[in-house]
């Protein structure tokens, strides 16, 4: 079958879900049934039609649960058919609470176990979650997803960074998930404790998901050299599910799970579709999840849409260097556009650098550009590091910060969505 062909029946599966979805949620969801009336649902019969349905914003979510308090309109049964609850990190503005029915928590199960397998987990894997299942949705979802692959799942709530590192050699632990962050502090916190992870590990495979980190290069080479292991990418939202997965080849890039997602790349300005090639902002329908839904749902993550075939042969919009980062991350700095992405890519190019944190801060009208550095050991000549760090910013960016080294420890760590940019 060739590529068209799996495209063709692709979308034809996409709008069998999304009817069978908006048939239930126009009944009786108050925030959709509100936010869709005047829209004849029963003629959407193709993409193109779908996309003349309004986007949603997380604004008018936040706004919705403050209206409606404490869980908002957005549900289409009574909260008794809900069994999980779960909140937003709140890193990019209002948490929002989330909640699911036994069917869409199955579903959320259903897209990790597509994560796991693509990254090539099995059955007789043994998957460490260095996670502490709090509120958060973060990997409870991921551990579910194990489950459903048949793999021993193994927690890593309530412990510390130590602990962790413990139990991962002890019970041999095959897969780590956790947030980029986490996985090179659990590597560096390891060297500290003499323990050998590529070595003195049975781990081949780390997960990572929470924030860009694995699709960026230098990030993913600091991650792989230190667990001796290959790293792989996972983006999604806890208002959306879990959508992307990096697949075994990892030709540089992630796919979206299409049967389960509709997705959208679009003019962050305009809202009209993306230009082939054209840097975007992703817009996502989940189709599984008709308790809580969302329907056009602007994510704020900065994506390219891919144009070439994957080695997997798998028909899936993939996205370039997965998410990018963003939309609202970007600054200006002297006239010149930057992500906190692409200043990532360029620190951990330094294997020197274990923490670091970046501040763009306004001076006599012009904005500046800082880093405050942490190396992992005292460096003999730090003014000679510092202008080697300084030029390889200049030379990417074609701005010159100013760099600062602190001592060891004296940066935070974060063991779930890390904060290193600052707008100061």
């Amino acid at each position: 079958m060739d590529i068209s062909e799996k495209r063709r029946l692709v979308v034809q599966e996409q709008l069998q879900k999304l009817r069978r979805m908006l048939g239930e949620v126009v009944q009786t969801n108050r925030f959709y049934r509100k936010k869709l009336s005047g829209h004849d649902l029963s003629r959407i019969d193709s993409l193109e039609k779908f996309r003349t349905l309004p986007f949603t914003t997380k604004e008018e979510l936040v706004g919705d649960q403050a209206e409606h308090p404490p869980f908002g309109s957005n549900l289409t049964f009574p909260l008794e058919r809900y069994i999980r609850i779960h909140r937003t990190s709140g890193t990019t503005g209002a948490p929002l609470y989330w909640l699911d029915t036994e069917e869409s928590w199955n579903w959320f199960a259903d897209c990790w176990a597509v994560v796991l397998r693509a990254a090539g987990v099995r059955a007789a894997d043994r998957v460490y979650f260095a996670f502490s299942f709090g509120p958060f949705i973060g990997f409870w979802s991921g551990w579910e997803g194990a489950r459903k692959i048949g793999a021993l799942a193994i927690s890593g709530g309530g412990q510390s960074t130590l602990q962790r590192l413990q139990a991962i050699v002890e019970h041999r632990a095959t897969v780590v998930v956790c947030t980029p962050t986490y996985a090179l502090h659990l590597a560096a916190e390891a060297a500290k404790a003499d323990i050998d992870l590529a070595r003195g590990s049975k781990v081949r495979i780390v997960l990572v998901a929470g924030e860009p980190g694995a699709n960026i290069k230098g990030t993913k080479r600091k991650i792989e050299e230190a667990w001796g292991a290959r790293c792989y990418d996972h983006p999604g939202a806890t208002e959306v599910g879990a959508w992307g997965f990096e697949c075994e080849p990892q030709p540089g890039g992630v796919h979206i799970n299409e049967t389960e997602f509709i997705a959208e790349v679009v003019q962050s300005e305009t809202g009209r579709a993306a230009a082939p090639g054209e840097r975007g902002e992703l817009v996502m329908t989940n189709l599984g999840r008709a308790g809580s839904p969302v329907i056009r749902y602007r994510t704020g993550d900065l994506v390219q849409a891919g144009d070439r075939p994957c080695p997997c042969a798998s028909s899936f919009l993939s996205l370039e260097g997965g998410v990018l980062g963003r939309v609202d991350d970007m600054v200006i700095v002297r006239g010149v556009n930057v992500y906190p992405a692409a200043v990532e890519g360029i620190v951990r190019s330094f294997s020197e650098i274990e923490e670091f944190r970046v501040e763009v801060f306004a001076t006599d009208g012009l904005s500046d550009l800082k880093l405050t550095l942490e190396p992992a050991a005292s460096s003999n000549s730090p003014e000679e590091f510092k202008e080697r760090v300084r030029s390889r910013v200049q030379n990417a960016l074609g701005l010159r910060p100013t760099v600062e080294l602190v001592g060891p420890g004296a940066l935070p760590r974060f063991e779930l969505k890390a904060r290193r940019f600052f707008k100061r």
